[in-house]
């Protein structure tokens, strides 16, 4: 292979380190053609899986800041560069590892964070993030209901309020018509005393 084609392949592949939230180095070695295009499509559109070299890789993973995959590299090589969500592309990889012995996991890296093969099985263990959200949605049905609850009190006590201060105003609103024809007459003031002393009823 010519030198710029090999540079070609390393700024590819650490493109796609730099670019993936996770990658998984697997070890494929007798596994056929058609178990490797299954192995792609049980993965889906969010992971790359891709066949490399070694050498390349290596120098690859170092420029990109990996140093986890050095020792793992030996033997027949591919590595499956994670899109999406990591927990996802682990129980594609594990499942198909279980029906596919020869399909060996060997470690990986996630956000930065060197993995070895114990863990990525204990990633896939755990619940996926659609799944996760599922949950979250669920639990957050009953949050509106209680918020509504939670608000119905202040609102009727604000009803209330408001109702009390409509009765009050026409009330206190009367008497001032009533001043104009009569301003010395003191039986004229008693409605006015009245409707004052009965202001704090209307409010309670």
């Amino acid at each position: 292979m010519a030198r710029p084609d090999k540079a070609a392949d390393v700024a590819e592949l650490t493109e796609n380190f730099k670019s993936s939230t996770g990658a998984v180095l697997t070890e494929y070695r007798g596994l056929t053609v058609a178990q490797l295009r299954q192995l792609r499509t049980t993965l889906g559109d969010d992971v790359n899986y891709a066949v490399v070299k070694n050498t390349l890789t290596k120098i690859a993973a170092k420029d990109a800041g990996v140093e986890s995959f050095d020792s793992l590299l030996q033997g027949p090589s591919a590595i499956a560069f994670i899109k999406g969500d990591p927990v996802v592309a682990a129980k594609g990889l594990r499942d198909f590892a279980k029906a596919n012995p020869l399909l060996v996991i060997k470690g990986g890296v996630l956000d930065g964070k060197a993995l070895d093969s114990d863990e990525i099985n204990k990633l896939a263990d755990l619940e996926s993030r659609e799944v996760l959200l599922a949950k979250l949605a669920g639990a957050m049905k009953a949050a509106p209901q209680q918020a509504v609850s939670l608000f119905a009190a202040p609102l009727a006590q604000a009803a209330r309020l408001f109702a009390a201060l409509q009765d009050k105003l026409p009330a206190e609103a009367a008497p001032v018509a009533d001043e104009a024809p009569a301003v010395q007459d003191t039986p004229a003031e008693a409605p006015a005393e009245a409707s004052t002393e009965e202001t704090p009823s209307a409010d309670s």
